[in-house]
């Protein structure tokens, strides 16, 4: 499922906001803080760039205000809370896994922190699609790393044999060579970390569906067990 993209900054945090909202009713500052926690230390939102974001949101309908007398105090506390057409907007947000794929890593973390929200089915579908994305990352980036340790070995070769050959290809020393295959290996392995934490998150949603209707029991069952090897 795709959905029309305002930006990915926008749509994260248009998602965080109503994630949290599902929760119940929030003013600006909690809401604030309990984004600055989950992406932060560094990644912080601002009140200058949250109030214009919940100033949209109540525009489109998908969250309402509610000015709060604060008993003696000048300023009103503004509460808000998200519509119908919110949690609509936050179950599209939920289940769209095509926009934003280059940051989707980031995004799934926040969805997963909003499962309480959906189905076991939906999020086990979730889960999959992830597996997948990650499987995806790593397959690349191996034959990424393979295909850079030929190339290099092919124009030590050219340079060696056929130096004219090998005009216009600049020639990559041992060190350099073990840097950069360093760094893709680390990431090799962020991204296998990220399956097994996916492939913990599935399990958890077998388990507790392992009690449930047939039709789970089929959904279970129907899935890559690639995933599991």
């Amino acid at each position: 499922m795709e959905i029309p993209s305002r930006g990915w900054s926008f749509n994260m945090y248009e998602f965080i906001v109503l994630a949290q909202l599902m929760h119940g009713p929030a003013h600006g500052y909690l809401i604030a803080k309990i984004i600055n926690d989950m992406i932060g230390p560094y990644a912080r939102i601002s009140f200058g760039r949250l109030y214009p974001l919940l100033a949209k949101l109540e525009q489109g309908g998908l969250i309402e205000a509610v000015n709060v007398d604060k008993g003696g105090h000048d300023r009103n506390l503004r509460i808000y809370k998200v519509t119908d057409a919110g949690r609509v907007r936050f179950l599209l947000l939920m289940n769209d896994t095509s926009s934003n794929p280059g940051d989707y890593a980031k995004l799934f973390a926040h969805k997963v922190a909003a499962f309480a929200f959906i189905r076991p089915g939906e999020r086990l579908r979730l889960i999959d699609h992830y597996l997948a994305y990650c499987q995806a990352h790593v397959f690349h980036m191996q034959a990424e790393a393979e295909d850079l340790v030929r190339t290099v070995a092919l124009m030590d070769e050219w340079h060696r044999d056929s130096p004219d050959l090998a005009q216009g290809f600049p020639r990559m020393d041992n060190e350099t060579l073990e840097y950069i295959v360093s760094v893709m290996q680390h990431t090799i392995d962020q991204w296998e970390h990220e399956i097994e934490w996916a492939r913990s998150l599935r399990e958890k949603e077998v388990k507790s569906l392992e009690h449930g209707s047939g039709s789970a029991k089929e959904l279970i069952e129907g899935k890559v067990a690639g995933y599991q090897s």
